[in-house]
């Protein structure tokens, strides 16, 4: 079973900083492709980030030059370093990694090409 755990989410004002880090465990190769993604209330689920199995990372326009996406497979942890945090940064930020296959496609940010989830971790910038 595969279990992926978000944290590092808080309150934050304008301007800050905030590191997410996604812990998983089971069956899952942080080798392939993950992403983050972003829910606000109702709203459709949006990726934010991703990172391909060659070390290649990919951003959603909104957040680039302000978001880092990495990992470190040896600890089997995901990471989101945001920086310059604007109030439509917030929302519950959620990890998601695939099952197969291992590249990241041009359908990065959509929510069904990812098999596992987190439960997510909530971002507030005011």
């Amino acid at each position: 079973q595969v279990q992926l755990v978000e944290s590092g989410g808080g309150a934050v004002q304008a301007g800050g900083s905030l590191r997410l880090s996604c812990e998983a465990s089971g069956y899952i190769n942080m080798e392939y492709c993950m992403g983050w993604f972003r829910q606000v209330s109702d709203m459709e689920r949006e990726g934010v980030a991703a990172i391909d199995s060659d070390g290649s990372t990919r951003y959603v326009e909104g957040v680039k030059g302000r978001f880092t996406i990495s990992k470190d497979s040896a600890k089997t942890t995901l990471y989101l370093q945001m920086n310059s945090l604007k109030p439509e940064d917030s929302g519950m930020y959620y990890c998601a990694g695939v099952r197969w296959p291992p590249r990241c496609g041009g359908r990065w940010a959509q929510r069904d090409e990812y098999n596992y989830w987190g439960r997510g971790t909530q971002v507030t910038v005011s």
